[in-house]
């Protein structure tokens, strides 16, 4: 079965469409949310269930084995993470940051914008299924608010984990990483009976600091982690679906003072660390069925999530404490109609998100407040796909939003907007396939950060502007037959982000805009395969190059990625493989504070051996290099370094040797 998978990831890795439906057509009925077995299916836009997305599934996960963010997308070059430590590391998209993608776990609206010195969005890869983005265009039925397209994380359920044949299963797993001592055990039970299935699944990780490829202690390194998830589900004879879910993870350890930024060199004094409790918790109650007909196969999902940052001062010189807390109740009523000529999703969507703030200072009490922002938006969608021909596929889409905002002094205010979306790909020969997709996305008003929030703000002086985006993106695929190439030009411009300030006010704003283009090689064989792919990325914030100051929520300055992946399983039940990120050096020139500054490129290489013995069914030993040569590097999405002389960025991890043992029973 491992060989099966490993050659199914293989092929969804390095094929066209055509392959790749070719492959999914004979495993599952499926929707397009349906993310099939497979290590990444780089087919922006060349899967026809994709649109413009692209997949990190289950056997991507089990052949990487990510313990965060970043090891979790190090195959993808236009995906990038920086910040150096899990709490301060954040996800850009084609060069736009992730609070401006439709951010869902488990069909659950995120909404975690708290402080622009932490992590986005806090998740344990452990628990994860599959994770699907749409880069750029998404479709009208990814949520509201998807300016720079959508990111759908899935967490596992027990049909995923379990045979068929069987109703009760577990695996327990633990890890030693031997930069920082960091140890983590996980265990994960579930089972099924009739129509009933439970899974439980918790996670433990702690450690020391960890030291750079310079020998060098970073700073607030410490692992403090714990991740739990749950599911319950009910399915009735007649295929009708009751799943709830609740998910949280923590973090909660000494982070550097602003957690993404290693020192502020001749800033104002302040301690080299203080304490970050960071908890996200997700819960969503959803129906579905799984017998669906022409006219009948419906989503009714109810949701909840939040996340709460609390930096604890008291006792110390500072003596102050804040809290921030941002919560989403949101929900979707919608039905996919199966017609002669395609498929149509229509629906209905809401959410309800909010943010506050406590801070309260002991030395000077009239610095304390309190208070927050609300914004609800109801949402109406249509999106419709066909295969008009053999040869080509087709997708386009409308959604209208209305919105109420209310500020922290209580004032109001309401906009509206539609955005919509179209994309195609045709097949020109059985080796050539071509493809495009644009869209229109009304964000309306976006809710400012929780630690910015000043309760003097004056929202008469000038309403909160409208947020709007513009995505379009050509690409190309080509099978010579021992590999395949493939190639993409991309564009997002963002107008009116919202980039409020505690000084400057409520309404202020920035546009944003990022193009680039990607190129791909892959070959694979009966056993393996190895995939390249290269990125050219430029961005920038009010017409300048982007700097990472300015572009905090919005984007960082990016430049050329090469990357690496490769995999051979031998017959006897080893996997060898490794992925390696080469950064090019990048002169970032007419910056608002610089007109010329040069950001060092690196390498980084990492390897595994994985090794399941046929006579212990189940176990699973594995080994890993991290960073082999010990690379001293700042990762290229990290906050900071375009600012030499005054920011001392949060460096990555030297060499590590992690091991792991699972078992699964």
């Amino acid at each position: 079965m491992r060989f099966l998978k490993l050659t199914t990831c293989i092929i969804l890795g390095m094929s066209p469409a055509t392959v790749w439906a070719q492959d999914t057509a004979g495993t599952h009925e499926t929707t397009d949310e349906t993310v099939y077995l497979g290590t990444i299916v780089v087919s922006a836009p060349l899967n026809p269930e994709a649109e413009d997305g692209l997949s990190v599934t289950s056997e991507a996960l089990a052949l990487s084995n990510p313990a965060d963010l970043s090891e979790l997308f190090a195959a993808e070059p236009t995906l990038s993470v920086g910040g150096g430590i899990p709490m301060a590391q954040k996800l850009y998209v084609n060069g736009i940051e992730e609070n401006n993608l439709a951010i869902s776990i488990d069909g659950a609206r995120q909404n975690n914008r708290v402080f622009h010195h932490n992590t986005t969005t806090l998740i344990d890869p452990s628990l994860l299924q599959a994770v699907r983005v749409d880069a750029g265009v998404a479709p009208a039925d990814a949520g509201p608010g998807a300016l720079a397209g959508a990111l759908e994380y899935e967490t596992k359920d027990v049909g995923d984990l379990l045979d068929p044949d069987d109703n009760f299963g577990g695996s327990l797993k633990s890890e030693y990483g031997s930069n920082g001592d960091v140890f983590s055990n996980s265990l994960t039970l579930y089972g099924r009976q009739g129509g009933f299935e439970a899974l439980a699944f918790g996670r433990f990780a702690t450690g020391n600091e960890r030291d750079d490829g310079f020998g060098n202690e970073i700073i607030g390194s410490t692992t403090a982690f714990t991740s739990f998830l749950g599911k319950v589900a009910y399915e009735s004879e007649n295929g009708g679906r009751f799943e709830f879910s609740a998910e949280q993870v923590a973090d909660d350890a000494a982070r550097p003072y602003r957690a993404n930024i290693g020192a502020i060199i001749g800033g104002r004094p302040v301690p080299p660390t203080r304490n970050y409790d960071l908890t996200r918790t997700n819960y969503s109650l959803e129906y579905t069925t799984t017998k669906s007909a022409a006219f009948w196969d419906p989503t009714l999902r109810l949701s909840y999530s939040g996340t709460m940052l609390i930096n604890d001062e008291l006792g110390t010189p500072a003596d102050q404490y804040t809290e921030g807390e941002t919560t989403s109740l949101n929900g979707e009523v919608s039905n996919r109609f199966a017609l002669s000529f395609g498929e149509l999703n229509a629906g209905v969507d809401f959410y309800s998100d909010e943010t506050s703030l406590d801070y309260r200072n002991v030395a000077s009490p009239a610095f304390n407040s309190s208070g927050g922002e609300k914004l609800d938006n109801v949402g109406v969608f249509a999106q419709f796909r066909m295969d008009p021909t053999a040869n080509t596929r087709f997708s386009t889409g409308l959604r209208a939003d209305f919105q109420s905002f209310e500020g922290i002094d209580g004032s109001t205010q309401s906009t509206d907007g539609v955005s919509y979306n179209v994309s195609g790909e045709i097949d020109l020969s059985d080796r050539v396939t071509l493809s495009a997709g644009y869209s229109h996305v009304w964000g309306g008003i976006e809710l400012a950060e929780n630690y910015i929030l000043n309760p003097v703000w004056d929202y008469s002086a000038s309403e909160i502007e409208d947020v709007t985006s513009d995505n379009i993106y050509v690409a190309a695929s080509y099978d010579a037959g021992w590999a395949v190439l493939d190639g993409k030009i991309f564009s997002t411009e963002i107008d009116n982000s919202r980039a409020a300030s505690y000084g400057g006010g409520p309404a202020l704003t920035a546009d944003v805009a990022s193009k680039g283009f990607e190129l791909g090689l892959s070959t694979n064989w009966d056993n393996g395969f190895v995939r390249i792919g290269y990125a050219n990325i430029d961005t920038e914030v009010n017409g300048l190059s982007a700097d990472s100051y300015n572009g905090n929520y919005l984007t960082m300055p990016l430049g050329e990625v090469v990357t690496l992946q490769a995999a051979h399983q031998f017959n006897n039940g080893v996997i060898l493989g490794g992925n390696a990120e080469h950064t090019l050096d990048y002169t970032l020139t007419d910056t608002l504070y610089s007109s010329s500054v040069d950001i060092a490129g690196y390498t980084v290489v990492n390897t595994f051996v994985e090794y399941s013995p046929e006579n212990v069914p189940g176990l699973t030993l594995r080994a890993e290099v991290n960073n082999i040569f010990d690379e001293g590097y700042v990762a290229r999405a990290t906050y900071g370094q375009d600012f030499p002389g005054e920011v001392e960025p949060l460096y990555e991890d030297g060499r590590s040797i992690r091991l792991s043992a699972q078992y699964t029973f």
